[in-house]
């Protein structure tokens, strides 16, 4: 975690030496509202609302989470691209709205054209989870469950084409199986811990605590590597997927048009907070790692994730569903 702090750091000092003047903009004399597009309690919201509280510190004006929840993001987003672009509306945005719905469905706003990058400052994987009554501890389990029970086998997920659907329709193309998709409106595992959806994929932030307290089962995580927070999840690499991936990452976003002065702020800001060991502390029991990309490197992501989760849905056959 030390270690984690001083790159951070290290980071914000070097980038705090190219914004002399940045730093004299006036803005914010108003209270800014930072829009999440998934509900109250989910990783995106909670995230979101340990940010607010940093920049509320720092600007010393409130900072307003509002929650807009709806088709994986996409309707926060679309209000966000649609504001004026003064600095008052700015977005924590998922990358399920802007790099997977573009191949699912036809969005209203263009992410790469209607959007201000301003930092992806987190990522963290996905975990499969099941209910505590289902016969299955590993992928292997729930591989040879599926097919003894099929048409039996249901999934829940934050919405459709979110990360974690396509995790769930991708695995089960690889697996052979037929699972179906349970969308809901965020993070809700209520539903697999009472067996109604015996089979959850969930953000590791919503997710680790009810692993954690025994009320689920994790049986993998979908990031490359062991996720810190959960170093006894094997990934689905692990267990017969190789190069199995499909992380989720939480970025500030604001209009297009965005004056980079406000842009400078807002992510120094960021990296200040990224370099706060009480947060760091905090985001990383929910499984959540530091980023601190520059605008440019943001882009970058974006426009390199919809391609990619393009191929994805058109090669297992992913469809926008309900």
């Amino acid at each position: 975690m030390q270690s984690i702090v001083r790159m951070v750091a290290g980071c914000l000092l070097a980038f705090g030496f190219g914004l002399p003047a940045t730093a004299q903009t006036n803005w914010p004399e108003k209270p800014v509202k930072l829009v999440v597009g998934f509900t109250a309690g989910s990783a995106t919201d909670v995230t979101a609302r340990l940010f607010a509280q940093k920049f509320a510190e720092a600007w010393g004006q409130p900072v307003v989470v509002e929650n807009i929840a709806g088709n994986s993001g996409a309707i926060g987003v679309d209000r966000v691209a649609k504001a004026v672009p003064d600095g008052y509306t700015l977005m924590w945005s998922g990358n399920a709205a802007i790099t997977v719905l573009p191949s699912l469905q036809t969005l209203p706003f263009d992410p790469l054209k209607d959007l201000t990058p301003i930092s992806t400052a987190l990522m963290m994987p996905s975990v499969f989870l099941v209910n505590n009554d289902l016969p299955v501890k590993s992928i292997a389990d729930l591989i040879a469950y599926t097919k003894a029970n099929p048409g039996k086998v249901s999934y829940g997920t934050p919405g459709v084409g979110t990360p974690q659907h396509v995790a769930g329709e991708l695995f089960a193309h690889l697996a052979g199986i037929k699972m179906e998709q349970i969308p809901y409106r965020g993070a809700n595992l209520t539903d697999v811990m009472s067996g109604v959806v015996p089979v959850g994929i969930q953000n590791a932030g919503a997710a680790m605590p009810l692993v954690r307290d025994g009320r689920v089962r994790g049986i993998a995580v979908t990031s490359l590597k062991r996720s810190a927070s959960a170093p006894d999840l094997p990934t689905l690499a692990e267990q017969g997927f190789p190069g199995f991936e499909a992380t989720s990452w939480f970025a500030l976003m604001g209009p297009a048009g965005l004056p980079k002065p406000i842009v400078d702020k807002v992510r120094a800001e960021s990296l200040k907070a990224l370099a706060d060991p009480e947060l760091l502390k905090k985001v990383s029991a929910m499984g959540l790692e530091p980023v601190g990309s520059t605008p440019e490197e943001t882009r970058a992501a974006i426009a390199g994730d919809i391609p990619k989760w393009g191929q994805v849905i058109k090669d297992a056959g992913i469809k926008p569903g309900p």
